[in-house]
């Protein structure tokens, strides 16, 4: 029997395993109020096309120009919450002063010069995104590293980028710990990030821009 679609996906450590970085009532409410919102809403869309409820969000993403119009909004933004937040939750583990490894450390330095170089660009990008958003490293076409956001929860896969690190600049995502310094809640993502997926989510990236 095949996975269900769209249901929410366990999350892969407690509310507590990224203290003092992300605090465990931040992660509570984010993961089963707000990326549960995004589920059931995606969930209620569909219920209009029942034959949708097989297709990958992902695909649903990528293929947004093809789902009906009635329900193409509703699907763009809650799909993408639903991808963005699936995304985010393996990516993050604690790790102090981590840096990337394998085959995207090296595409890091070969593109931006350095870790620290791309760490500072990316902060500075996080930091000055008017509103909410995410913040993102993506592979882009040609297998290009690019460095870039969006806004609310669009996917870089509408853009037929596929993401590699990504970062929730919502205010939901760090508002009780950090209030309005969201400069410190990027500087304190850097030591949560789970380089090893990010590893596997880059080569998963080359393997699609072959296609």
């Amino acid at each position: 029997m095949s996975k269900p679609q769209h249901t929410l996906p366990e999350l892969p450590y407690t509310y507590d395993a990224l203290e003092p970085y992300v605090d465990a009532k931040t992660m509570e409410i984010h993961y089963t109020k707000h990326h549960a919102g995004y589920v059931q809403k995606l969930r209620a869309a569909l219920d209009k096309y029942p034959l949708l409820f097989d297709v990958p969000v992902e695909e649903l993403l990528r293929n947004i120009e093809s789902v009906p119009e009635e329900i193409r909004l509703a699907v763009h933004n809650n799909a993408g919450g639903h991808a963005n937040h699936s995304f985010f939750w393996p990516l993050l583990k604690k790790n102090e002063d981590g840096r990337p490894v394998g085959e995207l450390a090296k595409a890091v330095e070969s593109t931006f010069g350095s870790f620290d170089a791309f760490k500072t660009g990316f902060s500075d990008m996080a930091a000055s995104h008017f509103g909410s958003g995410w913040a993102w490293l993506s592979v882009a076409r040609f297998g290009n590293l690019i460095v870039h956001s969006t806004g609310n929860q669009h996917s870089p896969l509408i853009h037929d980028f596929y993401p590699v690190v990504g970062l929730d600049l919502w205010e939901h995502a760090y508002y009780l710990k950090y209030q309005n310094r969201r400069p410190e809640y990027i500087e304190a993502f850097f030591n949560i990030i789970n380089w090893d997926q990010a590893e596997e989510n880059y080569n998963r990236a080359l393997e699609y821009q072959k296609r």
